[in-house]
């Protein structure tokens, strides 16, 4: 076993040690590419933009050793929070692209309803195991896909499936796009989730909110052939209890909830 397949496999029982150790990695890294920028064209940083690369390199080398979405985000946020913290002074159109990123991120939330959740690890692991027990031919689509992580894990886990996924947040769908391109399997739609015909998959899987679950499940049983396969993650329809729940054991307490489409 290879130094980084074991620091990978360290990060899935101690992530927080192997944060550390991205942040030191970063640490030196930001060092080296100073004393260059110096010497070679007296090229400065401030603090901030200093903090900010910081940031950048220690999501990005943790995510290379193999930590979860939550820990690049903490280690991209946690250099500049430090030094936001101490004072020093943050140019304001840092202000104005953070404000344009969760934007672009969460713009379906206006008229959807629908603000960015991403499928965890475990979620997709339980979603797979759902996923294996369904008749071929398989047509699985992701209402708000995101940036399509689980998606395309699912796509290349199951080669002989068509797996499609409908987003209308910019950023998030510009991300699945190019993720997919070379995935065969897989395509990415703009698309409302309210525009998509469900009667195309025989397993619709959403993550979305509690307010659109009503409406879902009506169009869901408009269009869906019976005994196809409806799944949320986390959150009920109204009214309705579950066929089977999938406890996901994660921070949130959630779970995987499947309804079969009545006749």
């Amino acid at each position: 076993m290879g130094l980084v397949d074991g620091l990978r496999q360290l990060a899935q029982r101690y992530p927080a040690l192997v944060a550390l150790l991205a942040q030191v990695l970063a640490t030196a890294l930001l060092v080296a590419i100073v004393l260059l920028g110096i010497s070679v064209a007296g090229w400065r940083l401030d603090w901030m933009s200093a903090g900010l690369l910081h940031g950048l390199l220690a999501a990005s080398m943790g995510r290379w050793l193999g930590l979860s979405r939550f820990w690049w985000w903490l280690n991209l946020a946690f250099a500049p929070a430090l030094l936001v913290f101490a004072g020093a002074p943050l140019p304001s159109w840092v202000f104005l692209l953070a404000f344009l990123i969760l934007l672009l991120f969460n713009w379906n939330s206006f008229g959807e309803r629908v603000p960015l959740y991403l499928t965890g690890a475990q979620g997709t692991q339980l979603l797979a195991g759902v996923v294996e027990q369904q008749v071929a031919p398989l047509r699985f689509v992701d209402l708000g896909c995101g940036p399509a992580g689980s998606l395309l894990a699912l796509a290349r886990k199951f080669p002989e499936g068509q797996f499609v996924g409908v987003e209308t947040a910019p950023l998030s769908y510009l991300l699945a796009l190019l993720r997919s391109l070379f995935q065969a399997n897989c395509s990415i739609r703009y698309q409302s989730l309210w525009r998509t015909d469900l009667a195309e998959f025989n397993v619709v899987y959403c993550f979305l909110s509690p307010a659109p679950m009503a409406e879902l499940w009506q169009k869901a049983c408009k269009e869906m052939q019976p005994g196809t396969l409806l799944v949320s993650n986390t959150f009920a329809v109204p009214g309705v209890p579950a066929d089977q729940q999938l406890q996901l054991n994660d921070w949130r307490d959630s779970s995987l909830l499947l309804w079969r489409i009545p006749n």
